[in-house]
């Protein structure tokens, strides 16, 4: 077991030397504020594309979100206990998870057309964005939500009048 930590230590710090490389090049974010929001420290080393590989993880994390936020704005296929959490949202939350929905939405469009056309420098421009945006963006909006889903901030869920929802 300990042989194998060590490993994952070497690996883990392999990926830094290699991704700081990039950051240099690129002027990147500091790699543990990128793995901090996304992961990247699952990233696989055995690759001759490794920028690829960082904006493919970040691109899974952003698609974890978007669908999240799609199943709160378009419940109706959702389970039923995304019912209950929608009903503690007002106006102003449900316009926020629009908002942030489109640029997520407009990320996806950007990978596909990454997975298209290989551009290292491409790759890069696109993780420094996407880590810009989401840092000074998003992150906190979307975090704001989440607690008031889970009752964090201690706000009542909206009363219902009785209504059917959906």
């Amino acid at each position: 077991m300990i042989v194998k930590d060590l490993d994952e230590k070497n690996c883990l710090e392999e990926l830094r030397d290699m991704y700081n490389v990039f950051r240099e090049e690129y002027k990147l974010p500091e790699f543990s504020e990128l793995n901090e929001l996304f992961d990247i420290e699952d990233v696989d080393i055995e690759s001759e594309f490794l920028l690829r590989r960082i904006r493919r993880v970040i691109s899974e994390k952003i698609a974890g979100y978007l669908r999240f936020i799609e199943i709160i704005l378009n419940p109706s296929n959702a389970p039923m206990f995304f019912f209950k959490l929608v009903k503690k949202l007002d106006k102003e939350d449900m316009g926020a998870l629009g908002e942030i929905y489109d640029v997520l939405g407009g990320f996806e469009i950007e990978v596909a057309g990454l997975d298209l056309s290989y551009s290292e420098s491409r790759e890069a421009d696109f993780i420094k964005k996407v880590f810009n945006v989401f840092d000074s963006e998003i992150r906190e909006r979307l975090l704001k939500i989440v607690e008031r889903l889970g009752n964090g901030d201690g706000v009542k869920k909206r009363e219902s009048n009785g209504s059917y929802f959906g």
